[in-house]
């Protein structure tokens, strides 16, 4: 296995378990990510959000639905791609998600990620995330906005409280 995919064996593994900790390890100082909801730059913003997901699906009756799958992993020196499925109580609404996600990444010389981009079907998630908000709204570019918004204004408020 190549040591690009081994680390992202290590990031997946240590995201089923919650352990933020070693997640926010497999990525560079500068690295990036992004997402439907997040737009990120630096290990420590990205290690934050990674932090204030997990510790949101370790509370009493979210953590119970907790479980994340993940497969085929592939990585070279140039990049590397992986499928996961995740299965949680979204925090805000309560409701049940399952998110289907492709991520690709980069890597620096060293094995670290350097970019992270996630890509799923935004608005299958707003439909299970947000109900019928999500259903009526969720293939427009406002609700994404907003989304991005709210996600980025509650990581803010996250790292400020330490």
């Amino acid at each position: 296995m190549h040591p690009n995919a081994q680390t992202l064996q290590r990031f997946y593994t240590a995201f089923a378990q919650l352990d933020h900790a070693a997640m926010a390890a497999c990525y560079a100082p500068n690295a990036t990510f992004d997402d439907e909801a997040f737009s990120l730059k630096g290990r420590d913003q990205i290690g934050g959000m990674w932090r204030m997901l997990c510790t949101a699906t370790k509370k009493p009756g979210a953590a119970e639905h907790w479980k994340l799958t993940f497969s085929g992993i592939e990585a070279d020196a140039a990049g590397g791609k992986a499928h996961w499925e995740a299965h949680y109580l979204f925090s805000a609404t309560g409701r049940k998600v399952h998110n289907i996600i492709d991520g690709t990444f980069t890597f620096t010389p060293d094995g670290l990620i350097a970019t992270h981009r996630d890509r799923f079907n935004f608005w299958r998630w707003a439909r299970q995330a947000l109900g019928a908000p999500g259903l009526l709204l969720g293939w427009s570019p406002s609700l994404k906005r907003k989304v991005r918004s709210t996600a980025a204004g509650n990581l803010k408020k996250f790292l400020a409280q330490g």
